[in-house]
């Protein structure tokens, strides 16, 4: 799907241009090679119409972390999304935006991006070359136009390097900035973990994560299916409604009532370290979770099928669940330095 940005003037009356930072190209960024581990299904999104390069690799990374994306300069994309917990908000249940604001949804880890077909918990977006446009343009998170980030990234002389040496030349479009984040961000890849390294023959379970394991097999892996842990659908799992938000998940994309109150099932790939939990974050803890679905799911619209007579699990079962989940925590990419805040 080719990215077209439509019907957008954008006036420029630059005299000089500011002074900034030097630019600093300190952390690595080599290796920036498109990956599809084995026995993995194909890609949503391939680079065959944006050519990875370590330059844009490195532009991307300086967008994702650039808070002159925001109106009021303070808040990138890095600042919800946190390299050492999977790109998820540490402890935080609702993401933060601008002027101390709170959204409604948590904010997800990021990783795998190439295989989603959609973006956000309710799939709004579906192109990983688009999404970064939903925050920047939400009126709680980032607030702000595309015009004017054009416009701050044009007096930068940072940034004129920096497109400089990804583009091959000075100027500073809004689909060359999507291109260059879609490549930091599908460069996200997660699947060195010990899960990973048992399937390769590389490691071996525990007693308790093996039968964990089986357990997920037996009752999880229909949704969060392997080796993503997700089917990418969209499911009401019989959470109860919030009291305040009233979310209706899909159905504000969509306004269909079969849609309400259903969100795209979340991958379990780092689920360890991208707490809290659920679209809304209302679960601190994975024991939590887990006695929600084996004792508190809500029969209401759209419940999923597969979730109606809850799913049970003893106290023993659930200890060995979180056990083998642990196994799906991929240090390798939560402590890659590639992903660092280059500022």
């Amino acid at each position: 799907m080719r990215l077209i940005f439509g019907i957008l003037v954008f006036v420029f009356l630059l005299t000089s241009c500011k002074v900034d930072p030097e630019v600093k190209m300190q952390l690595p960024s080599s290796d920036v090679v498109e990956v599809i581990p084995e026995n993995w299904p194909l890609p949503a999104y391939t680079f065959s119409t944006n050519i990875l390069s370590e330059n844009a690799f490195k532009l991307g990374r300086a967008l994702f972390y650039e808070p002159m994306l925001s109106a009021d300069n303070t808040i990138s994309c890095g600042s919800c999304h946190q390299r050492g917990v999977a790109f998820a908000h540490a402890g935080h249940n609702l993401s933060h935006g601008i002027n101390d604001l709170t959204g409604t949804r948590n904010s997800p880890g990021l990783f795998n991006l190439n295989w989603h077909p959609y973006f956000m918990h309710d799939g709004g977006v579906n192109h990983i070359e688009v999404q970064p446009l939903a925050p920047i343009t939400n009126t709680v998170e980032m607030a702000e136009a595309l015009p004017n980030v054009i416009t701050k990234l044009k007096s930068s002389v940072k940034y004129q390097q920096l497109f400089r040496n990804a583009f091959g030349e000075d100027e500073i479009t809004g689909e060359r900035m999507m291109k260059a984040m879609a490549q930091f961000m599908g460069m996200m890849y997660s699947y060195k973990s010990k899960y990973d390294f048992v399937k390769q023959g590389k490691d071996k379970f525990s007693e308790q994560e093996l039968k964990g394991y089986e357990l997920f097999k037996a009752k999880c892996n229909n949704c969060h299916t392997e080796p993503l842990f997700s089917d990418f659908k969209f499911r009401n799992n019989g959470l109860s409604i919030h009291p305040v938000f009233k979310d209706t998940g899909r159905a504000h994309i969509t306004s269909l009532k079969e849609d309400r109150y259903k969100f795209k099932t979340p991958s379990l790939r780092n689920v360890e370290v991208t707490w809290p939990y659920m679209h809304d974050g209302r679960y601190e803890t994975l024991n939590e979770c887990l006695n929600f679905y084996s004792g508190s799911i809500r029969n209401q619209e759209n419940l999923d099928p597969l979730v109606q007579n809850g799913i049970q699990l003893s106290d023993e079962e659930k200890t060995q669940l979180i056990e083998f989940l642990k196994t799906l925590t991929d240090y390798n990419f939560i402590n890659d330095k590639r992903f660092d805040d280059p500022n």
